[in-house]
């Protein structure tokens, strides 16, 4: 908002913290109700607060979302400014030519409950939510610089490593940003935890080539995605995928990015999809 033409709804309309406050005032919930920021994370940090919130008994259903809008010139001035986003306006995730992302509008919302809950009130099901976890990179060369040992400790305590479980990964919805430092060390990440405990190739892929960077709300984006691959059992590609990152040794990693329709192979555990 322009603060020269406020009005009495100024601040309630433009604080983020009311945010989800605004959903529970309008539907009269009394439930547990708070926004979560925590940069691009924040609506997978959401969604795993809201299943530790419904495991602990403090709630029985939980609506957890994620939402974006670029209102402001000013972000994308600063992003501009740090060189984050892509000057040929193209998020090319793990390809050599990969110069950073773009922003994008989106927003999504889940209904969650227990798996018995959900049965006995004969609901329609989605996907079921196996597991999930959230850790901190620690210090880094920089703030923003991802760290390669954390993301594979945190999937290596969600995965285990039950190798018939980790074979059952249909993919990886990456968290692919197109950017030079993101890009490899989350490959390397990802190669190390689960790749190379595999036999076939792990799929990797981003909805960011897609749809774009929804910044808070793009864990969503990933995560509705993982649902369709579920429901259509069809893995679809990653676009603007064309020479492979120099700096990743995919085959060493044994992942391969999703480059076409891929059907979901058939194996004797559920079909999962990872979102990281």
């Amino acid at each position: 908002g322009d603060p020269a033409v406020n009005g009495p709804y100024f601040l309630t309309c433009n604080e983020p913290s009311l945010d989800s406050y605004l959903i529970s005032n309008f539907f009269d919930l009394h439930g547990p109700s708070y926004s979560v920021d925590t940069a691009c994370s924040s609506s997978l940090v959401a969604v795993n607060a809201a299943c530790q919130s419904i495991i602990a008994g403090s709630c029985a259903t939980a609506l957890v979302g994620g939402v974006n809008l670029l209102c402001s010139p000013f972000p994308f001035i600063g992003f501009s400014k740090a060189t984050m986003l892509s000057p040929t306006g193209r998020c090319k995730a793990f390809d050599a030519s990969a110069d950073g992302y773009v922003r994008a509008e989106g927003g999504g919302m889940l209904l969650l409950k227990r798996l018995e809950d959900a049965l006995r009130d004969g609901d329609r099901i989605r996907a079921v939510i196996e597991s999930t976890g959230i850790n901190s990179d620690g210090q880094t060369a920089g703030i923003a610089f991802p760290n390669s040992e954390a993301q594979q400790a945190l999937l290596t305590s969600i995965y285990g490593h039950d190798a018939a479980r980790i074979e059952s990964l249909a993919c990886i919805e990456a968290h692919g940003t197109g950017t030079i430092a993101g890009d490899k060390q989350e490959a390397l990440a990802l190669g190390n935890a689960l790749g190379r405990r595999r036999k076939r190739p792990l799929l990797i892929g981003s909805a960011k080539t897609n749809v774009g960077h929804l910044e808070s709300g793009a864990g969503m984006a990933g995560l509705l995605k993982a649902l369709l691959i579920l429901e259509k059992k069809l893995v679809p590609p990653s676009l603007h995928f064309k020479t492979p990152n120099p700096n990743i040794p995919f085959d060493e990693l044994n992942l391969q990015v999703s480059t076409s329709l891929t059907p979901v192979p058939a194996t004797r555990q559920p079909t999962r999809v990872g979102i990281n």
